[in-house]
């Protein structure tokens, strides 16, 4: 059964983890809050690599939201059909450049409250905004998140929103953003969804760890037991039984065994 840990075994947990992803950080490229918006917008299922392919000749093009709201979607989705979902992706950045020019004068608000009022923009998105661009703390929980901490046992939720708050209750306010980004890197190259657990600094924490390790050893202890008792239930064969077949039928019947042509 897997338990959540306490706050004090989360922030232990986190050191550790912090060793083996030391300088954690998004890796969407950005200049300033808009381009972090535009870009985690088109992260939607799709990598940072990819997004960081397309956002230079976007940010070249639109570099503001006052310039990005004057362009279609007819406009914008060959430029970014490579990130795929491009139709539903070019609506939410016309609908949310549009909304930010005229509720907020054309800047990224710095309220959570606010972002997710924004075309496109749901809480995770937010929360990457909020903690890399705008200094505000900030907990994005997204598939790497949700996965690794309740593998682990830092969280114990389905829902991000639920993860989040487990998590921010456990980590104090100015490490949020930190967490996220050493939890998102560890589930990318070591936490997947099968895990390289020889490889993981914290496998002794790890609740699915142990979990894995009992099923395996259960299995090692039954294959041991139903070996030992079959060798207990087979008698040893006598010499005369390990003789061969031939000798056998010389002794019953006094004469030589014919060879075989």
């Amino acid at each position: 059964m897997i338990c959540m840990k306490s706050p004090a075994e989360t922030r232990a947990i986190m050191k550790k983890l912090a060793t083996q992803h030391p300088n954690a950080d998004t890796e969407l490229h950005y200049s300033n809050p808009y381009e972090l918006l535009v870009a985690t917008i088109l992260s939607a299922q799709c990598t940072d690599e990819r997004v960081n392919q397309v956002t230079p000749a976007l940010f070249k093009r639109y570099p503001d939201a006052r310039t990005l709201a004057k362009a279609t979607t007819d406009e914008l989705e060959p430029q970014i059909q490579s990130t795929g979902f491009f139709r539903m992706k070019s609506k939410a950045l016309v609908g949310m450049a549009n909304a930010v020019v005229e509720r907020h004068e054309g800047e990224i608000p710095p309220r959570m409250e606010e972002l997710t009022e924004l075309p496109g923009v749901g809480r995770k998105t937010a929360n990457v905004v909020l903690g890399h661009a705008l200094g505000v703390p900030g907990l994005p929980v997204d598939r790497h998140v949700l996965r690794v901490s309740n593998r682990i046992g830092l969280a114990d939720a389905d829902d991000p929103e639920v993860v989040e708050q487990q998590l921010t209750a456990a980590i104090p306010a100015r490490d949020w953003t930190k967490t996220s980004d050493t939890l998102i890197l560890h589930g990318r190259r070591i936490c997947k969804p099968k895990p390289l657990c020889d490889q993981c600094v914290v496998r002794e924490d790890c609740d699915y760890y142990r979990s894995v390790l009992g099923v395996v050893a259960k299995a090692g202890r039954r294959n041991a037991q139903a070996g030992e008792a079959l060798t207990k239930r087979t008698p040893r064969r006598t010499a005369a039984q390990e003789a061969p077949q031939g000798n056998v039928r010389q002794r019953q019947s006094g004469r030589p065994a014919r060879a075989k042509k």
